[in-house]
């Protein structure tokens, strides 16, 4: 990756009152990841998880709320796609990597997309660093940090009750 794309990576932080251990199933074991990925009014099916390095992860994103659903007609997309991405590295129960296929942009040439996980223990709890790497313009790399951070709602309303 170049400098101007290592520069445009964003980074997400929590804190949660849960073990490393619990965050971790989150995204290594397929009732983990189904409960909280995908952004508000989405939600995924996973077909395979291998929690290893090079592990596959196979899933099926899907719009779910009608306002969602809608919105997706109305914008000329699927409401669903089969998102295929593996673990390009894997610390069991410390940090993972995740690489996905973007495949699905009209008129994109289809590349490479990297989140990186980091989670460290607390005394009460564990931090989690989350990298998300640029995607091939301004505008849809803003579309993924809103995404996530979307998503990353499911887990703060878990935890941060």
């Amino acid at each position: 990756m170049n400098a101007t794309a290592k520069k445009a990576s964003i980074l997400i932080e929590r804190t949660y009152p849960a073990s490393v251990s619990e965050l971790w199933e989150l995204w290594a074991t397929k009732d983990g990841f189904e409960s909280w990925w995908g952004p508000e009014g989405f939600r995924v099916e996973v077909h395979a998880i291998e929690p290893k390095e090079n592990g596959l992860l196979h899933y099926t994103m899907i719009a779910d709320s009608q306002e969602m659903i809608e919105a997706m007609r109305r914008g000329g997309q699927p409401t669903s796609h089969e998102v295929r991405a593996r673990f390009s590295a894997f610390s069991p129960q410390k940090a993972l990597t995740i690489t996905s296929i973007v495949d699905f942009l009209p008129g994109v040439e289809a590349y490479e997309s990297h989140i990186e996980v980091l989670l460290t223990p607390l005394a009460h709890g564990a931090h989690m660093t989350v990298t998300l790497h640029a995607m091939h313009d301004p505008e849809t790399t803003e579309m993924q940090r809103a995404g996530f951070t979307s998503q990353l709602g499911k887990l703060d309303r878990r935890y941060m009750k």
